[in-house]
Parts: structure tokens; sequence; C-alpha cells
């Protein structure tokens, strides 16, 4: 079986967790804006998951650890095409490069977004071409890595007089945390069953 196919399964299969959801924190009034992450998988041995270092100059989260993705367009034609569009713009990969395998769970961010995890399939070692404007750097952390429970550390942090928690995952030089993290979170409790 490949491992779209694993992952497909998977993510199909009935798995009893209780996905975090994101921010209690309301900043949105409740009106909470579609987003989208690709969440890149690459077809090898011992699969990796594709993540991005924002410049440290943007507005938002700067120098932070991503997934590509962002809002959704209206001429978007699902969520599915706003991960493949904003990979492409952001890190160069091509839609067709790409087997997509379906969703994780949504979670929202205190900036207003609810956001999608795409999940899907990419050949390995493709040449990508970062959008240096936004991307300071594109690096692969293995799968099993990031889907190890004991890896998930628990943090909180007091921001604007509440406390936030948020889970965080030291790979190497890099601190993978917040949204990300705990999206990488939702998506190990829903693959746990499978052996990929």
């Amino acid at each position: 079986m490949s491992l779209a196919d694993r992952l497909r399964v998977a993510l199909d299969s009935t798995v009893n967790h209780t996905p975090i959801q994101g921010d209690d924190y309301d900043r949105a009034n409740d009106h909470y804006v579609p987003a989208a992450v690709l969440v890149a998988i690459t077809d090898r041995p011992h699969p990796g998951v594709l993540l991005t270092l924002r410049q440290p100059h943007l507005r938002r989260h700067a120098g932070q650890i991503a997934f590509p993705g962002g809002r959704a367009d209206p001429e978007d034609r699902d969520l599915v095409a706003t991960a493949l569009r904003e990979a492409r713009e952001e890190i160069g990969l091509e839609p067709e490069r790409v087997t997509i395998v379906g969703t994780s769970d949504t979670y929202r961010v205190g900036t207003g977004f609810v956001v999608t995890p795409v999940i899907g399939v990419i050949p390995p070692d493709l040449a990508l071409a970062p959008q240096e404007a936004e991307v300071a750097a594109v690096f692969e952390t293995p799968l099993s890595f990031l889907l190890e429970p004991g890896n998930h550390s628990l943090q909180s942090v007091m921001w604007e007089g509440r406390e936030r928690r948020f889970h965080e995952i030291l790979w190497e030089d890099r601190r993978i945390w917040g949204a990300t993290a705990n999206m990488i979170v939702n998506l190990a409790q829903r693959l746990q069953a499978a052996t990929l």
C-alpha cells in the first residue's frame, strides 16, 4: 500500500480523540476567516514533513515555523485549492506534484482565521523556490519525530492578561510551537493507529 493510501486510511478511520480547537480567546467576535495550510509529506522510506521558517521582518508570525498556507481567496474552488495555491506562492511547490490525501482537524487562531490542514504526499527531494520576501527557509522534519507524543511539550504563557496554552516541538535547532505545533498534535492523534 502506498504512503498516500496508508495516510488516507488513517485519516478516514475513527480515532477517539478530542482535537485542540484553537484559541478560546476570541478577537474575531465569532467570525473567523477560512484559511488552509498544506501539510506536505515526502514519499520516502522515512517520510518527512515540509515546514517553512518565516522571515523575521513580517508583520504576523515573524520568524516562526509554519506550514505553507494562508487565507482563502474568492477565486479558490475550495480549501484544498487554497492550500495548493499558497504552497506554490510561498515555496514554489507545483500543485500537480501533490497527491491530496485528505484534511485534518480545523484550528482557530487568535488573529481571526479558522485553518484547515490539507494533507498531501509529494515526491522527495523536489527543487523548491521559496518566496524570499516571506520565507527564510524550507526544511524537512521526520514525520515519525513529529508524530511521537513524547516530543510534544505542553507550555503556557500569560498574554493580554490570560493564560495561553500551546504545544512546543523541538527538532534540532528548530522550535515549532503555537498553531503549527497544535495542528501537528491533532494530526498525530488522528494518525496514531497508522503504521507509517
